[in-house]
Parts: C-alpha cells; structure tokens; sequence
C-alpha cells in the first residue's frame, strides 16, 4: 500500500511540476524591456482532427511495440481464404492502368489478372510500403494484445463470375428494376463464388475460419454519394459513361440512404457482413468483428428524417469509426484501399471485454449502490492503445445496479430529440482514454471517452430506430457546424446532426480552458463523472486521473481538509506560478469497509475538491489551471495558482484558495497569503 501511495503522490508531483515548467508566462518585450504576463495554457486543450484533413503522417506507432509482425504468435489462430473473381462487364480494378477507371483507380501500377489474389492476400496479411506496414493481423493483435489473429490468408482464383457484376450489385435497395435488359436483379453472389471455387479446389473452405470473398470493383457503401450527388447536381445530369448501358434508360439507381446515385455507382455491391468485400473497401476488420465476435453495428442512417445521432461514431470500430483513416469517409473509393477505412479505430471498453481481450484485473469494477455506502472512488486510466502502466487500469465501469429500472434515464421522444439514445434499457457506464496512436491514430481526438453500455444488443426503438450497445456521452452535444461536402454547383452540404463526426469533439478533458468539459453528471441515475488530471509518461502515453461519486453519498469520513499557503512573500517577476497545499486529514475507520468488485483502497477515500481562487488587489490577476483536485485521506495535494500583474499594480495583494468537497459542500475551507509586487527598477537608457 505504502508503494501505491508513493507513485500516486510522485505522480502528482510531476503533473504540477510539468504544468508549470510548460506553462510559465513571464515574458519581455523586446522594444520597451518591459515584463509582459500572458495567461497560461490549458493543462489538456482539446484539439480535435478532421477526418478529412488528415493524412499518414497523423499515425503514431504505439512504443517499442509492432502488432503487425509476423513473429508474434497470436493465442487464438484465425485462417482465413481469400477468394477472389471477377466479371464480364467488371475487370479487376487493381489491372487497369493507373488511375484510368471512371472512378480514377488504380492508385498503383497496374497488377496482372493472374496475381491479383495473391497481391490482395498480401496487402491484408503482410506488412509493405503499400498498406503503410499495417494489416488486418495488426489490427487484430493490436487490440486483443496478442490474443487474436489472422495467421493465414490464402489466395485463391482468379475466377470468371458466371453473370455480370449488375446482376448481383441491383438486387438490393430498391434497384432490381434498373437493370440493362429490364430483367429483375435478384442473384446472390456468395453461391456462386462458392462453386467456382468448389470446382476448383474441392471443398476445402472447412480448412478454414472464415472467407473472404473479393469481387472486382467496388462496394456500393464507398462511392453511392461521392459519385453521386457529390459528383453530380442532379440525377439528370449524369453523363452517358456514368450511366445504364442501355442509353435508353434512366443513367440513375435507387441506392440505400437517399433516392439516387450514379447507375455506375449504384450496380456495385454493399459490403455487408458476409465478408463480402469490393476492391475499396477497407472495412475487413469491422465484418471479422461480425463474424469472430458476433458483435453487431452499432450504427445509425446519418441521412434519413427524423434524424438520430450516431452511438459511438468515430471512436469504435464498429460504428463508422470503421471509416477513420487518411481524408474520411468520402476517401474510402481509393484503390487499394489504403484512405478512409484503411486505419479503423480500437474497440471501446465494452467490446473488448466482450471479446475477452481484457483481463478482468485490468477493468476497476464499480457498483452503482455500493458508491452511495463508499463515497467517490478515483482511479487512473491508461491510453486503451496499450497495456496499463503500472498502478493505473484500462478502463472502469460502473454497473447500474440496484432497484429496477436499472436505468433510471426519464423517456423522450426520438422523433422530437434526435440527440435521445431511445429506449432507456443501458447496464453500465464506461470511461476509458483515446490517444492518437496505434489504431488510434485516425481517432479525432485525445481525451477520456465516457459511455452508457448495454450487455445485450438491441434496438433503440422509435423512427429510424438502429442497433445500438454504446453510447458515447457527447462533451459538446451541440451541432459541430462542419460542412459534409460541395455540390458540383458550389451549393455547401453541412453534415447532418445524425452524422458520425458529429461526435468528433465528445471527449472529456482536464483542467479549465480546455475547449471542453472536465465533468458530467446523470441524475436520474445518480452519478457525477469527474476528469481530475492528466499525465504523460516517459514515452508520452496518457494517463489520466479520473473520479465518480454517487450523488446520494455524504462522505462520513471525509470531513477534515486543510490548506496550508506558500511560503512566498515577493514575485520575481510579472507572471509565476505559486502551489499552496491542499490535505485530506480525514481519518479512515475500521468500519469504513466496501464490496465494490476488485478494488483496492488505493482507489477508495479520496475526496473530489472543486477549487476557486481570488485575489485582492489593483492590477492582480489569479487563475486556476484546474477547477478540480482529488486528495486521499491523510495525502496531500500541490495546488498551482499562476499569479500575475500589470504595471500599475498595487504594491501587494491577497491572494485567497479555497476548496469545497464534491461529496459535502459544506466541507469548505480557504487559505491566503499576502504577495509583494516585483520592485519596479528605472530603465536606463542606451548610451
């Protein structure tokens, strides 16, 4: 215990000590020579990436650590084949000339028919300049830590399809009557892969987990919009090339989300989680999730009225965080697919326990009834993107338990709020931390992800309803105001409020000034969420310092706080930081005992501070870097207040701390000390 105590007081040492190094002020102002102050900057400033500005060079390797090596031996071995056809009408895309199709792929020199399975099993499988060294095994081994991989991907064909590509791709969405020859389009694909490969082969596909089976050209999901209403102003100026074949007829299709694309988008394929996938398509990983794990999406139609808001959006691979990599959604037609969709996010909290990628001494388990006995719980949380530093965890959740309904969130109407998560039926919150590294790269942001969870799958019911398990609680709610796209006629198309990147900016941040939120609270539910701090370590991974409390608690034992000031009685200079120190002096007793699940009193009887500062005197400015500390009972805490003034300032002034218990706001103490002014020296002029 003692050594706990010790790395969480070293910890906090070094949070205020890199703050103020970081942070100071003082600066000299080359014409005048005199001092000038500046405010300090956010301890954690929230910066969030588009996806659509970004680009390789936003991926960070996780340190020390390449999941993607084929020398690393995942625990679970997953085969797969890869069977690869092509058509008639519709010819590899990746053997074209570069950049030459009506779509302008290839990307790369062109591949020869014959070596385009195994160019297709290698770009999965194996690391090379192409894929950017990252495979579908890298993924995989990434967020299980070595539990899971793809160990084989065999490559199997090339083989003719005994029908054209629109025969299969209009036979979905309401498109079976746009067909050339006015047939109605109704053929599967996968059977008639299947035989082909039977035929040859034999029936071999038992040698295997599961089956990719890869058609030339596209899936339907990366082009219906780009090279629709994107590429053109209305379905009548589609041009003869993007058209049916039969010139006679409409050159537009039906397509899922609105009322038409391009015939040459709409004939293509929807991946869908049979492993079916096009030549862009980059969303492999998302249907293994499917087909390994048996999750299902968790996403929303961002285009269809009333609108609802996405669950998870970019921060889980299986919602349209299957979508992050290089320049976003509308960049997922590049082939191969190495843009949107090359770089899927990391599974949240839930899914990775779900698919046992966690042990359970890494996950702090909280009891919702269990907080209102205990008082608040703090605890520190590593970047997901990695194992837990020593001391922290990856993750906490706090089971909604108690007295039916569990989940105590009052009913609204979805068809009025499109910002309701539906039905009130989650189990469990989850807080855990992103960091732009690893898979995480293409994630917009760095900070800490909070979410309601359910166990079980199910819909969220009203209009639009959609499968929904996670729901990211959203630290700006409000409409990100960012433009989806640009008509051909300069028209600007806003993203929708049901779009995912409207979730781009949901996570919580530390300290004040962030750009974000630093706390949440559910009443109905009787939680108030708390992001105390954040810490990097040597290597630069996040680790932040979280709190939740139980609205119905009174910390008993924690009534006892004091504040011991600076010893400081004069400022060096204009702007510095001065720490005063905060103590818990509670006294735990034997009867303070708890039954949260695998916890230990390292994370018990801190009490959760709201801080403020003042000050008394003309031309004095004080200000907090953090609204919020957290202090174990009998530790104390180093508090920075950056105190400055101008040039007219009063000879001194007081400067006063004060700190409030989240658990009982009647436990309120302050302390003050008097500071003199820098003594001001008369400038002496240039000879």
């Amino acid at each position: 215990m003692k050594k706990f105590l010790a790395v969480c007081l070293l910890l906090s040492f070094t949070i205020n000590s890199w703050s103020q190094k970081s942070q100071r002020s003082g600066l000299t102002d080359r014409k005048t020579g005199k001092e000038q102050t500046v405010s300090p900057k956010p301890i954690d400033p929230q910066l969030v990436h588009d996806q659509s500005d970004m680009t390789w060079e936003d991926y960070s390797p996780i340190p020390g650590r390449d999941w993607a090596s084929s020398s690393l031996i995942p625990e679970r071995k997953f085969k797969m084949a890869l069977v690869a056809v092509d058509f008639s009408d519709q010819p590899f895309v990746i053997t074209q000339p570069k950049k030459s199709d009506l779509f302008g792929n290839p990307q790369i020199s062109p591949v020869k028919r014959e070596d385009v399975p195994k160019f297709y099993s290698d770009f999965w499988l194996h690391p090379s300049a192409i894929n950017h060294g990252h495979t579908i095994n890298g993924y995989w081994m990434e967020q299980s830590r070595g539990k899971f991989g793809i160990t084989q991907l065999d490559a199997y064909g090339p083989y003719r399809m005994p029908k054209k590509l629109w025969e299969y791709g209009l036979n979905e969405w309401g498109q079976n009557n746009a067909t050339p020859d006015g047939s109605k389009a109704n053929s599967d694909m996968e059977p008639d892969v299947d035989a082909l490969w039977k035929a040859a082969e034999g029936d071999i596909s038992k040698k295997y987990d599961a089956i990719l089976r890869l058609y030339a050209g596209y899936d339907e999901t990366g082009v219906w919009l780009e090279f629709g209403e994107m590429k053109f102003l209305s379905k009548d100026d589609i041009p003869a090339e993007w058209g049916n074949p039969d010139p006679s007829k409409p050159r537009w299709s039906p397509t899922r989300y609105v009322p038409w694309t391009s015939w040459k988008a709409g004939q293509m394929q929807w991946g869908i989680s049979s492993i079916r996938q096009g030549e862009n398509s980059g969303t492999i990983t998302h249907e293994l999730g499917h087909f390994a794990f048996d999750i299902g999406d968790n996403n929303n139609n961002p285009y269809i009225k009333p609108y609802r808001r996405a669950g998870s959006g970019p921060w889980d691979m299986m919602d349209r965080g299957s979508f992050n990599g290089p320049g976003g959604p509308h960049m997922r037609w590049v082939v191969p697919a190495t843009m949107g969709a090359g770089m899927p996010a990391g599974l949240m909290l839930r899914n990775r326990i779900l698919n046992g990628f966690l042990p359970e001494k890494q996950v702090l388990t909280l009891s919702r009834e269990e907080l209102a006995k205990s008082g608040p719980v703090v605890a520190t949380i590593t970047a997901r993107a990695i194992e837990p530093l020593q001391g922290t965890f990856a993750g906490v959740i706090i089971r909604l338990d108690g007295a039916a309904p569990h989940d105590r969130t009052p009913v609204d109407d979805p068809a009025v709020n499109p910002l309701s998560a539906g039905i009130p039926n989650f189990d469990f919150y989850s807080i855990e931390v992103v960091q732009r590294i690893g898979y995480d790269s293409f994630c917009p942001d760095n900070g800490v992800l909070l979410a309601k969870n359910k166990d079980k799958e199910s819909s969220n019911g009203g209009p639009n309803e959609f499968n929904c398990f996670n729901w990211v609680i959203d630290a700006h709610p409000e409409d990100i105001n960012k433009v989806d796209y640009i008509k051909p006629d300069g028209k600007v198309v806003m993203r929708t409020i049901a779009d995912y990147r409207q979730l781009n900016d949901a996570l919580f941040h530390a300290g004040l000034n962030s750009g974000s939120q630093f706390e949440w609270e559910d009443t109905a539910n009787r939680l108030h969420f708390y992001v105390i701090d954040v810490q990097k370590n040597a290597n630069g991974i996040l680790v932040y310092k979280v709190g939740i409390r139980s609205l119905d608690n009174i910390g008993s034992q924690l009534q006892k706080t004091a504040i011991i000031p600076p010893a400081a009685k004069k400022m060096n200079s204009q702007g510095e930081y001065f720490s005063f120190t905060l103590s818990n002096t509670g006294l735990v007793t034997k009867t303070d005992t708890i039954s949260h699940k695998q916890i230990s009193t390292a994370s018990l009887y801190n009490d959760i501070y709201r801080l403020s500062v003042s000050v008394e005197g003309k031309g004095w400015k004080a200000q907090l870097l953090n609204g919020l500390a957290s202090v174990k009972s009998g530790d104390t805490e180093k508090i920075s207040v950056y105190l400055s003034n101008d040039e007219n300032c009063s000879p001194s002034a007081k400067v006063t701390l004060t700190a409030s218990s989240e658990s009982n706001p009647s436990n309120t103490v302050s302390s003050s000390f008097e500071i003199k002014a820098k003594s001001k020296t008369r400038q002496i002029p240039d000879k």
